[in-house]
């Protein structure tokens, strides 16, 4: 049974962004298993991360299995290819039906093919590109 309390929550993908985002999650007390298949990328995990880490290729049903994708309250596809954030994100979502599946969009164009598989993105390009448009626009046409 689950909590629904985005408890249990897995990460794939530990480079910069799953990192950090691992890190400061598990500085709030969940629970976390990040996954990669570059044993040194979890070099980049904080001196404060206390979850667990699998060696493997996340788009194999046995690494999501080794990580309890049954039990996860939450799965959160942060690599930098946007069919392995698709493909890990659809498992999650249909096949081990995750209540809450994230999915980091590397390409802004590709936003239509998450939203056909109604699967909740994040794109840093687009945020980046706002925050910048606001610094540079702030103040203009005032006075």
């Amino acid at each position: 049974m689950k909590k629904n309390k985005d408890e249990y929550i897995i990460i794939v993908g530990c480079g910069r962004l799953g990192a950090n985002l691992a890190s400061l999650l598990s500085k709030a007390r969940k629970s976390i298993v990040v996954i990669d298949n570059d044993r040194d990328a979890f070099n980049r995990l904080s001196d404060e991360f206390s979850g667990f880490t699998i060696e493997a290729d996340a788009t194999e049903e046995a690494a999501l299995l080794e990580a309890k994708i049954e039990r996860a309250d939450v799965v959160v596809a942060t690599t930098n290819d946007d069919n392995t954030n698709i493909m890990i994100a659809q498992i999650a979502k249909s096949i081990y039906n995750v209540d809450k599946v994230v999915a980091r969009l590397f390409e802004p164009s590709r936003q239509k093919v998450y939203e056909e598989l109604d699967i909740e993105t994040i794109c840093p390009t687009e945020l980046s590109a706002i925050a910048f448009r606001n610094i540079i626009l702030e103040g203009q046409g005032e006075g």
